[in-house]
C-alpha cells in the first residue's frame, strides 16, 4: 500500500526516512549494494541527535545533542568506511572519563590499563581482571582477552541481535553483564572509587542501577576507553552526519531535506521503506499499511525519562579542583556510586534529586575550534522524568561548582533544553528520551517489538 504513488515518479529501490546516523547508515550501506536511495529529513539540515550550532554566543559552536562518541569511533561499519575522505577527524582524549570525589583525587579512566589501575589502589588487580580475563581466575583459558580481541568484541556487542561470532568471550560478557550495576559494583570491588568509577559509565543506562543488565554499560563503556578514548569529532557532531551524507551522495543517493512525512500517501514510490524513527512516528505514518497487532504494540512501547540540558559559552577552562579532569573528554558527576544510585532511582520514580548524576562533555578542552580564543565551551546534562519541565541549572551548576570551584563565576552565557525542546528539536526524542526509549530487561533485544 505504501508504494501506490503516480507511476509518473521514479521508483527508488529504497527511501529512509529520517537522517540520523543510523538512517544514513542505513542508506549507505544499500547505496554500496548498488541500490538507488533516497533520505528524506523534516529539518532543514541532515543529522538527527549528531547537529552542532552557536547555541549561546557568536563563535561558540555546541553540540545539541550528542557530544561524545564513544562507540562511534569503535563502530565496525563506520571503520569499514571512508570517512575521513569526507571529512570525519576524531580527536581521542588521553583519559575518557574522570570522576571527581569530594575528599580525593578524581577517579581517571585513563587510556592506559595500568595508568588507570594505579589510581584504584586495592582494587587494581580486581580491575584490571575485569577488562582482561586472561587476568581473571574465575575464567583463565575459557576466552580470548577482550583487549587482545576487541575488534571481535565489539563486533559482536554492536551488530544485530544474534549468536555471537565469539561465543566464548560474549559468554564470559553476558555472565557480568546481566547483574545490576549496584550488585556487580559492590562484588567486584572493596573501595569506594573503583565503585564510583563503575557506576558512573553504569549510568549512561538512564536506568535505577539495581534493574538488571546495567553492569552491560559499565562493562563497555570501561573497556571502550581502553580501545579507544571516547573521542569528539573536529568541528562538532554535525561532522558526522556530514560525512555520511556526503559519502552517500559519492555513490549515488540523494538526501532531500526539509521534507516532513507525515503519511504514507506523501512518501515517494519505492519498493522499501526504512523508518529512522520514533516507533509512534512509524506508527502514525505507515498506519495503512501496518497490521492493527504489530500497531498496538508499538503503542506499548516505553520511551522513559528524559533529559536536561545546559550548554554554556565559558572565559575559560573548567576550574576543577582536580587538574586531572580536564584530560577527560567526559566527566561523570555524582561522587560515591550509593548516591549515583540513589538520584537515579529517584529519578526513575518521578522525583528531581538536589545532587542529579550529571554527565559533562569538555570538547572544546580537545577540539580549540569549538571557541573564540581563550575561550570555552561547557556542555551537561541529568536525567529527568519524562516531559518534564523543571528547570534544573541550578541543580547542575551546583553539581559542577561542587567540584570546580569558581566555575560559576566563568560563565559568559548559558542556553538550556528540557524535555519539551528536546522533542521539539528531534521528534523521536518522545518525552526528552534522548536514547529513544528505556533499555531495560524488557526492551534491550526487542526494539521496537520482540
Amino acid at each position: 500500500m505504501l508504494a501506490r504513488v503516480g507511476e509518473h515518479r521514479e521508483i527508488f529501490d529504497a527511501v529512509v526516512v529520517g537522517s540520523g546516523p543510523n538512517g544514513l547508515s542505513a542508506a549507505v550501506a544499500l547505496a554500496q549494494g548498488g541500490a538507488s536511495v533516497l533520505v528524506l529529513e523534516a529539518a532543514d539540515d541532515i543529522g538527527g541527535g549528531t547537529r552542532t550550532a552557536e547555541l549561546t554566543l557568536p563563535g561558540f559552536h555546541h553540540d545539541v545533542c550528542s557530544a561524545v562518541h564513544t562507540t562511534g569511533i569503535l563502530s565496525p561499519f563506520f571503520r569499514s568506511l571512508p570517512l575521513e575522505e569526507h571529512g570525519l577527524d576524531w580527536i581521542v582524549p588521553r583519559a575518557s572519563v574522570a570522576h571527581p570525589l569530594d575528599d580525593q583525587p578524581a577517579v581517571m579512566l585513563w587510556h592506559s590499563l595500568e595508568e588507570t589501575c594505579g589510581g584504584l589502589g586495592a582494587d587494581a588487580n580486581s580491575y584490571r581482571g575485569l577488562i582482561d580475563p586472561f587476568l581473571d581466575n574465575s575464567y583463565r583459558g575459557l576466552i580470548d582477552p577482550f583487549l587482545d580481541n576487541s575488534d571481535g568484541f565489539f563486533a559482536d556487542a554492536l551488530g544485530p541481535l544474534g549468536w555471537p561470532k565469539h561465543a566464548g568471550m560474549f559468554m564470559r560478557f553476558g555472565l557480568k553483564a546481566m547483574w545490576p550495576a549496584t550488585t556487580f559494583a559492590n562484588w567486584r570491588f572493596q573501595q569506594s572509587r573503583a565503585k564510583a568509577l563503575f557506576a558512573g559509565c553504569a549510568g549512561h543506562s538512564i536506568l535505577p542501577l539495581d534493574k538488571m543488565f546495567t553492569a552491560a554499560l559499565g562493562l563497555i563503556f570501561s573497556i571502550a576507553g581502553h580501545v579507544e578514548p571516547w573521542p569528539v569529532a573536529t568541528g562538532g557532531s554535525r561532522a558526522i552526519p556530514l560525512a555520511l551524507g556526503s559519502l552517500l551522495k559519492r555513490l549515488g543517493g540523494q538526501i532531500r531535506t526539509g521534507v516532513q512525512v507525515t503519511s504514507a500517501a506523501e512518501l515517494p514510490a519505492a519498493r522499501v521503506y526504512l523508518f529512522d524513527t520514533s516507533p509512534d512516528q512509524l506508527a502514525s505514518i505507515a498506519k495503512p499499511a501496518l497490521p492493527g497487532t504489530y500497531l498496538r504494540r508499538l503503542g506499548r512501547y516505553r520511551y522513559g525519562p528524559g533529559a536536561f540540558k545546559l550548554d554554556w559559552a565559558l572565559d575559560g577552562p573548567i576550574p576543577w579542583r582536580d587538574s586531572n579532569c580536564l584530560q577527560a573528554s567526559t566527566v561523570h558527576l555524582g561522587g560515591s556510586l550509593e548516591e549515583i544510585a540513589a538520584g537515579e532511582a529517584a529519578m526513575f520514580r518521578g522525583k528531581h534529586p538536589d545532587r542529579p548524576y550529571v554527565l559533562l562533555c569538555q570538547q572544546s578542552q580537545l577540539d580549540p575550534s569549538r571557541a573564540p580564543a581563550g575561550k570555552h565551551t561547557g556542555y551537561a546534562y541529568c536525567h529527568v522524568p519524562g516531559g518534564s519541565t523543571v528547570d534544573m541549572t541550578e541543580a547542575i551548576e551546583d553539581q559542577v561548582e561542587r567540584f570546580a570551584p569558581g566555575f560559576k563565576d566563568r560563565i559568559l552565557a548559558r542556553h538550556t533544553m528540557n524535555t519539551h525542546d528536546f522533542h521539539r528539536y528531534n521528534p523521536n526524542y518522545v518525552g526528552g528520551a534522548i536514547t529513544g526509549g528505556i533499555a531495560d530487561v524488557f526492551q534491550l533485544f526487542t526494539r521496537p517489538v520482540a
